[in-house]
């Protein structure tokens, strides 16, 4: 076979097999392919392979995927597949990364503990203004899609964690657009007795066997925010840093005044203890551009 010829969806077919042959009832059952993603033989297409993936994932076979290489790269197919696998996608481009995804968050790779996990937040019009969600714009969900448990939505490994930011402007600031003329004021909605809720979350999830999802509510008062940014929590900090800089990259109008030497003086000082260098990193990382 001539090298540059990658038979990627039937490697897949057989990984599944050789799974479906050994599958342990109640147990990690999950293929974890380790390539380009430059499938070029056999099904190659991004919407059969979901598909495929899918059906295996009904039969309780999950998928999580490896991304090697910088030459032919697929990753937008790989990151979908993972996805329709109930899995993870990781990008392996050296021996530290693929000590991270395979040493120190294996738990996380391999072991599923909350399914379909779906986030619901709705804002005090009281007192926030508008406000604008920072990343995740490709899983959103239709408002319905909330409780119906037959939407599929994103998956938790142990140990890891799951945050979505919000820029909010709130009732004492100033909105960037206009009010319009024919709508009536949201912060002239009557004061009630949640005046001073800031926004209620809502959170669904399934235990990773189960069918049926469960959810619990809590609502964030105004005073949980702090005055500064400074006064904000490393992890915060730290995480704000990382998604300014993802912005940034992609040109987003809304980071013009922020500078990427501003980006790495926020995540320098939120380093915290960083044991495994991954802060340091991503700090190196910025200082490249």
């Amino acid at each position: 076979m001539r090298p540059d010829r990658t038979a990627g969806g039937e490697g897949l077919k057989l990984a599944y097999k050789l799974a479906e042959s050994s599958q342990i009832n109640g147990g990690i059952n999950r293929i974890l392919p380790a390539t380009d993603g430059d499938f070029n033989v056999g099904i190659n297409s991004t919407e059969e392979l979901k598909a495929f993936v899918t059906a295996e994932k009904e039969k309780g076979i999950t998928l999580s995927t490896l991304d090697f290489g910088d030459a032919n790269l697929n990753d937008a197919m790989m990151v979908q597949i993972a996805d329709a696998g109930n899995g993870n996608y990781s990008y392996i481009d050296s021996l530290k990364e693929a000590q991270k995804v395979l040493q120190q968050e294996m738990s996380a790779t391999f072991v599923t503990v909350a399914k379909d996990a779906k986030a619901q937040i709705e804002f005090n019009p009281q007192q926030v203004l508008e406000y604008r969600q920072i990343g995740y714009e490709k899983r959103q969900l239709k408002q319905e899609d909330f409780n119906n448990d037959k939407v599929d939505a994103g998956d938790i490994g142990a140990g890891k964690k799951v945050t979505v930011l919000y820029e909010l402007t709130l009732a004492d600031g100033r909105p960037s657009i206009d009010p319009l003329c024919y709508q009536v004021n949201k912060t002239t909605v009557p004061i009630t007795s949640k005046s001073d809720e800031i926004t209620f979350l809502k959170l669904r999830w399934k235990a990773p066997q189960d069918k049926k999802s469960k959810l619990v509510s809590l609502s964030i008062e105004k005073k949980a925010l702090v005055s500064s940014f400074e006064q904000a929590g490393i992890e915060t900090r730290f995480i704000a840093a990382v998604a300014a800089y993802g912005q940034k990259l992609r040109h987003n109008p809304e980071l013009s005044q922020t500078s990427y030497q501003q980006i790495i003086s926020w995540a320098n000082h939120a380093k915290d203890k960083d044991p495994q260098g991954y802060r340091s990193k991503f700090v190196q990382l910025v200082k490249k551009l």
